[in-house]
C-alpha cells in the first residue's frame, strides 16, 4: 500500500462527509483511510462506521479522548502505507492532489503542497509553493519560510521518518514542534505548485482564540529552533509572538536580544520599526510598550 491518509474525528458532524467525500473520491487511489475517532460525544462514531462499510479503505479506531496529537499518533500506530499524510476532518483536497503529489514522494522525504487557508471566508488566501527541493533544511526553514506554513496536513511524508517520533500529546501548536523534528530527520524536502489543500475557517479554532498559555507554546516551539536556525525575517516572526505571550500572560520575555537591521531584506515596514525599537530600548522595553498599548487599563 502506497498512502495512509490518517483523519482525527472530533465533533465534526457538520463536515466529516464533506471531508471524506473529498478523499474517497481522490483520482489516486492506492491507500488506506484511517479515520480515528478520539472519543467523540456526537454522531461522528456511528459516520466513521458507516463510512468503513462503504468502502474498504476505510479503517475506524475508536479510542478515549486525548487531543489532536494523540489522535494523530493512533493513526500512525496503526498506519501500513509506504507515505502517511495527515487530514483534519472539517477540511477537504481538490479531487487530482494526491494523483499529483505522489509522484514527487518517490524522490522525497517530505512533499509540501499548496493550500488554500481559511477557504470560504473573507480572509480567503491563496499559499502556493515554487517546484523547488531543498537538501539543507536550514534553507527550507529560513528561505522558503517554512515555519509559516508548519502544518501536518498540507505535506506527504515517507513512513520511515516517524520511526522513534510522535506528535507532542498535551501541546496545541503540535505542528510547529514537531516539523524541525522531521526535518531533522529527513534528506530531502520537495515543494510543488501542484495539488491543493482546502483549509476551512474555523471560529472556535486554536488560531483564532489561543489563549497566552497555548501562545506560549508556540512560542516554546520556536525558541527551540531559533539556535539551530536564524536570519531576520525569522527572528522578527518569533519577536511577534513573544510580544503576544507578553501582552497575554504579563510574563518577562523568554526571546533573547538578536541585533536586527531595519534595512534586512524581506522585513515589512511594522517589522523594520520592531527592529529599531528593540536596538534602542530592548525586548523588554518593546514588550511594556506594547501591553501597554494594547491593555491601556
Amino acid at each position: 500500500m502506497k498512502l495512509s491518509i490518517i483523519i482525527p474525528v472530533y465533533c465534526v458532524e457538520a463536515t466529516i462527509d464533506r471531508c471524506l467525500e473529498s478523499v474517497v473520491g481522490q483520482t489516486f487511489s492506492d491507500f488506506e483511510v484511517l479515520l480515528v475517532d478520539d472519543g467523540s460525544p456526537d454522531r461522528c462514531p456511528q459516520k466513521c462506521d458507516e463510512w468503513a462499510r462503504r468502502d474498504s479503505r476505510v479503517r475506524v479506531i475508536h479510542k478515549e479522548n486525548g487531543g489532536l496529537s494523540d489522535a494523530r499518533n493512533a493513526g500512525l500506530d496503526m498506519a501500513r502505507g509506504e507515505y502517511v499524510t495527515f487530514v483534519d476532518s472539517d477540511d477537504s483536497l481538490s479531487a487530482d492532489c494526491y494523483e499529483q503529489v505522489m509522484p514527487l514522494a518517490e524522490h522525497a522525504d517530505i512533499v509540501e503542497f499548496p493550500l488554500i487557508r481559511f477557504y470560504g471566508s473573507p480572509k480567503q488566501k491563496l499559499i502556493v509553493f515554487p517546484q523547488a527541493e531543498y537538501t539543507d533544511m536550514a534553507q527550507y526553514w529560513l528561505n522558503a519560510h517554512a515555519y509559516e506554513h508548519c502544518y501536518a496536513w498540507n505535506k506527504v511524508y515517507r513512513s520511515t521518518m516517524f520511526i522513534n517520533l510522535r506528535f507532542p500529546v498535551g501541546r496545541v501548536f503540535e505542528d510547529v514542534a514537531m516539523l524541525p523534528l522531521l526535518l531533522g530527520k529527513a534528506r530531502k524536502v520537495v515543494t510543488t505548485s501542484h495539488g491543493l489543500y482546502y483549509y476551512y475557517v474555523a471560529e472556535d479554532g486554536i488560531t483564532s482564540t489561543a489563549t497566552g498559555r497555548e501562545l506560549s507554546m508556540l512560542l516554546d516551539a520556536h525558541l527551540a529552533v531559533l539556535p539551530q536556525w536564524t536570519d531576520s525575517r525569522y527572528y522578527m516572526h518569533v519577536l511577534n509572538i513573544q510580544l503576544d505571550v507578553c501582552r497575554q500572560t504579563g510574563c518577562k520575555p523568554l526571546l533573547h536580544h538578536m541585533a536586527v537591521s531595519p534595512l534586512a531584506a524581506g522585513l515589512t515596514l511594522n517589522q523594520r520599526l520592531k527592529a529599531i525599537a528593540i536596538n534602542i530600548i530592548g525586548i523588554k522595553g518593546l514588550c511594556r510598550l506594547y501591553r501597554k498599548r494594547h491593555n491601556p487599563s
